[in-house]
């Protein structure tokens, strides 16, 4: 079987893309410093999936091993001549933890093997892939550096089980990121939005979240700004694209899968970034002449989350309290003072405010 390497074995490793890797024909090593799930892993060399929804079912893995990084480096640095790809589902804060180990294992595989290896990041981040790399590069030496770039790429993708596997000859099936942005865009802005809404109700998990009117409204008002962007941008077929958001709409409905309000939320720093789901769409209609109050609200309840158990929100609230709203605004989301966008946003956290 061809081999795989995946960092994380955690929910999303094993329930995702460990389950999508050994249905394309590889045997999957979990790389985790978790040494109890290591063990079990190695004990049952296979796992269950339980898939609830409309039709509940079960899906059976088997072809799968687990490394202890922790204690096991040199078992994993040769696992990396012999593999086939190499993915991670660790969360976007951890990817500069696991490059060190990653550099030695590049370092060792071109100097036995320089066939073409792809290391994917499959996180909720755009161009993880390429952060990934980044890091890696930080611990290369000059001279690795030189034969990594000949034979060892850095694919970013997006990671989406939503959405089938769709076979046609729609010509955005070349456009990845088209994809990225589709699904950060609509899933993940969708979700920071309930999340960040329900927070400030005193709402505890989505589910129950999604039985609020108000947040439905809301988030389907989010939806349709980000959209119309997607729709504009890229030319997706509106059907289609409204298909995938109703699907959307009912996971997050499903109480089978929901989650809490507060991990959903976490993180707002990464999240406010200007790159990610609430910034970046909200400054690209900016930009098309489009004014998205619903994302101008949802930044600004972003910056009032105060969850105390999330460091990154400790933060942010620790900036505002010693600089102000509109100083924190600016630094955590590089949106200048005095442009349309900051100044929607300060109207909507007034709002809010009352």
């Amino acid at each position: 079987m061809k081999q795989a390497i995946h960092f994380g074995g955690g929910n999303i490793g094993r329930g995702f893309i460990g389950e999508l890797l050994v249905r394309s024909g590889y045997e999957v090593t979990f790389v985790d410093v978790a040494e109890a799930l290591v063990d079990e892993i190695n004990a049952r060399r296979a796992y269950d999936i339980e898939v609830v929804g409309n039709e509940p079912q079960t899906i059976h893995v088997e072809h799968v091993k687990a490394i202890n990084s922790n204690t096991n480096l040199e078992e994993l640095l040769d696992a990396f001549v012999t593999a086939d790809i190499v993915t991670t589902a660790i969360g976007p804060n951890i990817l500069k933890f696991i490059a060190p180990n990653i550099a030695k294992g590049l370092a060792r595989r071109v100097e036995k093997n320089e066939a073409p290896l792809n290391i994917i990041a499959c996180e909720n981040m755009v161009g993880g892939s390429t952060v990934l790399k980044n890091f890696v590069y930080e611990h290369l030496a000059d001279d690795v550096k030189a034969k990594v770039d000949r034979c060892i790429g850095f694919p970013d993708a997006a990671v989406d089980r939503i959405v089938p596997i769709q076979h046609n000859e729609d010509p955005l099936v070349d456009n990845l990121e088209a994809y990225i942005e589709r699904k950060l865009f609509s899933v993940n802005t969708g979700h920071a939005s309930i999340a960040y809404m329900a927070y400030l109700k005193g709402i505890e998990d989505i589910a129950s979240a999604m039985q609020d009117e108000e947040i439905v409204a809301f988030v389907r008002r989010v939806w349709a700004e980000t959209s119309e962007l997607l729709i504009e941008k890229y030319g997706f077929d509106r059907e289609k694209h409204a298909a995938y958001i109703r699907t959307a709409e009912e996971r997050f409905k499903n109480p089978h899968l929901s989650d809490a309000v507060t991990r959903v939320a976490r993180g707002p720093k990464r999240k406010l970034g200007a790159k990610d789901r609430l910034v970046s769409p909200a400054s690209q209609l900016i930009a098309r002449g489009r004014k998205p109050e619903a994302l101008a609200t949802v930044i600004a309840a972003a910056l009032r989350f105060d969850y105390a158990d999330d460091p990154e929100a400790v933060e942010v609230q620790n900036y505002v309290k010693e600089h102000g709203f509109e100083k924190a605004l600016t630094y955590f989301t590089e949106i200048p003072a005095g442009m349309e966008l900051f100044d929607l946003i300060l109207a909507k956290n007034a709002e809010l405010k009352k």
